[in-house]
Parts: structure tokens; sequence; C-alpha cells
């Protein structure tokens, strides 16, 4: 095996336009950084409208592509794809179908859905070079309970769909709060049956002694107000399981998991995500990659091994006069390039900062110049890797600015 392995891992792809088609020079320094790689790590934001067809199942934020994206993905440098996310159900099992056959038919190392839970769960295993590289993918979030993939019975057909890690948002409010939501409850007569129909009965969180369900929240007896997140029990252990059975191969482990349970400020990392990361790196993970809020959060080192909190966006092709994507972190994010030894052990961690349509691209919204990230140099290159510096600090990483590149001080 050769002595060092370097994976590429980047911010999340929300891709409808054919990116090949750009001629961009600004964009080629980042594709060469990616195709520089033994690897090259993404999250496909969406579903592929393909032979076996589909019908929308969301309003305003649906989002499917057509098959020629992952062409596009592919001359990019990609070759791993995590496929786990709030759009990979966008146009049902059908959809589900028609993004596995194309996938595999480019011959990607993808991870995240199945045509029934036991392949959704994974891992998924490819060699590169004398490398051999698994993956386990998960969605955390939130999204109905048909989203996610089922085995078949011998009364229920299996269901195509996601592989799940079912997060409850847990609300702890002190006495006298939880006392008066009690007498809210029970003077509107809403019952334990209410709670059940609205939560649907495959996705009812299971209730503790100290806790009251109205609606879809759970409110929790507590001494303090506080949102926190409490993770299945079994949905934790199922992948795990998976992490340490690729593990125990002696695979080079990616753990992603993309989510929606944003911190109140979403500039920052939810409290349970460093949690959920290092129990990954317990199980076998060699790096934990996460998406979702859509920006750069920190990165930390655990075990000596990289946590990504969060690597915002790569490719956003989405409609940017949405007022949560009016901020520049939304187009602002890094490449991380991670260096392993023969032992998955990280040798060196570097990161080069790009900005989606480089820095005209922050001072106009037109989508049309906002389709590529370009490299970030200068000014916007230290703005960004000082910020998740900054960030990075509180979980004790080490990132000095050297040349417009992040280099972590490894001990």
């Amino acid at each position: 095996m050769e002595e060092n392995f370097t994976l590429a891992v980047t911010g999340q792809s929300l891709i409808k336009h054919d990116t090949r088609k750009l001629g961009s020079p600004e964009f080629d320094h980042v594709s060469t950084i990616l195709r520089g790689a033994d690897l090259a790590f993404t999250n496909f934001e969406g579903t592929i409208y393909g032979a076996h067809g589909g019908w929308p199942l969301k309003g305003f934020y649906f989002g499917s592509s057509k098959p020629f994206v992952l062409d596009a993905l592919g001359e990019i440098g990609f070759r791993a794809l995590s496929l786990s996310n709030n759009h990979s159900f966008d146009l049902g099992p059908s959809g589900i179908l028609s993004t596995l056959e194309e996938v595999e038919k480019r011959g990607f190392l993808h991870a995240g859905i199945g045509r029934n839970k036991r392949e959704a769960s994974g891992p998924s295993t490819a060699a590169f070079g004398q490398r051999a590289v698994s993956m386990v993918a998960m969605d955390g979030g939130p999204g109905p309970d048909f989203m996610y993939a089922a085995d078949g019975t011998d009364n229920r057909a299996e269901r195509p769909g996601v592989n799940r890690l079912r997060l409850s948002r847990i609300l702890e409010v002190d006495e006298a709060a939880f006392e008066k939501l009690q007498e809210i409850r029970d003077k509107a007569e809403y019952s334990a049956l209410d709670f059940l129909m609205d939560n649907q009965p495959d996705d009812e969180p299971a209730l503790g002694v100290m806790d009251m369900g109205i609606g879809r929240a759970i409110f929790q007896r507590s001494n303090r107000f506080k949102r926190t997140i409490r993770i299945d029990e079994d949905d934790l252990a199922r992948n795990l399981q998976a992490i340490e059975t690729a593990a125990k191969s002696g695979s080079l482990v990616i753990a992603y998991l993309h989510h929606h349970h944003w911190a109140a400020d979403w500039l920052k990392s939810p409290d349970w995500i460093s949690t959920f990361a290092r129990q990954c790196i317990d199980a076998g993970a060699t790096v934990f990659v996460s998406h979702g809020v859509p920006v750069l959060l920190p990165i930390e080192i655990y075990k000596g091994r990289p946590i990504f909190h969060s690597l915002g966006n790569f490719i956003f092709h989405t409609r940017s006069e949405i007022s949560l994507w009016s901020r520049n972190e939304v187009w602002e994010s890094v490449v991380g390039l991670c260096s392993f030894d023969r032992d998955n052990r990280l040798t060196s961690l570097k990161l080069h900062p790009v900005v989606i349509g480089g820095e005209e691209g922050l001072k106009d919204d037109a989508l049309e110049r906002r389709l590529v990230p370009h490299l970030a140099t200068g000014a916007a290159a230290e703005r960004i890797l000082h910020r998740v510096a900054a960030e990075s600090k509180e979980y004790g990483s080490r990132i000095a600015v050297v040349d417009g590149t992040g280099v972590f001080e490894l001990a």
C-alpha cells in the first residue's frame, strides 16, 4: 500500500447546470486541486430525473437534475458521492432508483440511498489505487417518514429511500413553563392519540418520563431553556455498526451526515454535532464530513482524525434572491486536502479557500455569475481562512494561514 493517500473534501454540490460548458480559468484552478487528490468527495444535493421518472414531492424547494450533472461532477474530479440529503427523495422512490442507476453506471463510490434499508445503510466500498475506501452516509432530517428506506416484510414491499439517522428536537423548559404548557394541552383536550397522528405511526419519538409531546414538538422538564437533539438509539447503533464493519476490513472510512437541525445562530455549530462525530470516529471512521447548514463551520481533530462540522456549499444552483442566501458566508467555503498514512492516520490537512462566482459574484446575485467556485486569493482568502481558524480554535484546532492556504498544526 502506498505511504500516503490524499482525500479532497468539499461543500455540497446542488448542481443543475452543465459546468463543463463554462470555460472558466478560475474554476479550472479548483478542478486541478481536486484532480490532484487520490480521491475527491462531495455530497450530490439532489435527485436524478432519469429512466424511472417520478413526481415532484415538494413545492418551491423541489430539486431534480438530469443525468448530465453527474458527468459534470466527474469532469470536475469527483469520484465519491454521498447521496443522503433532504433532496434525495424529491422525485420519490422513482428518483432514488434513477439516481442509483445513473451513479452506478458511472462508477462513483456512493452511499446513503438504496433500494431498501439494508442497501441504504451501507457501507459501500471501492478501491482507489491500492487503498480501499468505504462510506457510510446518513440523513438526519427532519423529513417525512416515507422518504427513508425500508426493508420488505411478508406483508409489505421494500421501499427505496434514504439512510436515516432519526433526530428528535427536544425543547427544554423550566418547571413553570412545563406546567403551563401541560395546562394548555389539557384544556385544549390534546391527547396522546393527537400526538401520534401528528408524528405518523413510524415517526413517533420515544417519550421519556420528563417529556411532553405537543404537535411535532417534544418538551422536556428542565432547570433551563434550551433546544437539544436526541438521536434514535436503534439508528445510532445501526450506523455505527456499519462504520465499524468497514473499519475492521481495513478501509479508509468516510462517515457522512446531512441534517437541517441548525443552531439558532447558524454560523455556529450545534453542540451535538461534535459528540456524534466523535462517536463515528470511535467506531472507526477516518474522517467525518457534514453538510446541511449552507455555511462553513468549524473543523476539529479528534484522535488524529478530522471532523468537518459543515463544509457549506461548493456548487449552489439555487435562487440567490432568497433572504437566507444573502450572507456572503453562504458562497464561501474551502476545499480540504486530507493526507493519511498507510494506517489511515492523518499526516496533513490543508484548506484551499473558494468563493462561488469569485469576489465579483458576491457583488451580484445573478445565478449565471454564481455557477462555479473560484479559488479565493488575497483579502478574500484571508477572510475565509481567518474566520474558520477562529471558529475552529474553540475545538482545539490550530490553523496557520500561509500564502493564502490554511495549514493545520498537527500534534
